[in-house]
């Protein structure tokens, strides 16, 4: 598949390991902030912690000249790796898994998004720093997941670029397009190594990215 396209923002050497492994799994995030990929790239990038995903798929982006929405940014080349998913050797032990350095053998893709958000007595929406959330960007689910009914949507822009991109990856990588529905609980496939496509949530009970939006799930399920 012809690659999408990608905006380059190249990560110094210090922000990630220059080191190639074979990749048999993609890791979907989100990254619990604002729209813009750009911001969320330079944050990264202004530390030595080596804590990022190759890829972001920015938001809608208000009154932005140079960003737009779905827009996907590259922060270094997907052979390559640093630390996304923060995974203790506990998990593993917990689940009866023999411990792996999953970041190495995994792609990230970071979907800009507030994540979980809590709906006031005014009908209003709040993210988890009391920023409001218009209305029309919050999605309900028909059952709570982890606590929580509303989420700040994922755009169809970001949807369309998740699966052109992961599209993509998963020929360039020989990775699995199956969707299967254990994804957003700890799997044993994932912590296994198994080839596929994840989200943060099948290997980290703390985490709630991604949620199960109903229109990625969708997405997913027909790739």
């Amino acid at each position: 598949m012809q690659s999408p396209k990608i905006i380059q923002f190249p990560f110094g050497s210090t922000q990630y390991l220059k080191e190639e492994h074979k990749k048999n799994m993609i890791f979907l995030h989100h990254t619990a902030g604002g729209a813009s990929a750009i911001n969320t790239a330079m944050g990264w990038n202004s530390n030595d912690d080596k804590i990022a995903t190759s890829y972001i798929i920015g938001g809608s982006v208000k009154k932005s000249i140079t960003e737009k929405d779905g827009d996907i940014v590259e922060c270094f080349d997907s052979k390559y790796w640093a630390y996304h998913l923060g995974l203790k050797k506990e998990v593993f032990t917990e689940n009866k898994v023999p411990y792996q350095s999953l970041d190495k053998i995994s792609i990230g893709i970071e979907i800009c998004c507030w994540g979980q958000v809590t709906k006031q007595a005014d009908g209003t929406f709040k993210n988890y720093v009391n920023g409001l959330v218009p209305k029309e960007e919050v999605t309900e689910l028909a059952t709570a997941y982890k606590g929580y009914k509303y989420y700040h949507s994922y755009t169809d822009a970001q949807i369309a670029s998740t699966k052109e991109l992961v599209l993509f990856l998963c020929d360039k990588y020989k990775i699995s397009k199956v969707y299967n529905e254990d994804i957003f609980g700890i799997t044993k496939r994932a912590l296994m190594g198994e080839n596929g496509i994840y989200t943060h949530n099948s290997v980290r009970k703390d985490k709630v990215d991604i949620y199960p939006c109903p229109r990625m799930i969708a997405m997913l399920k027909l790739l």
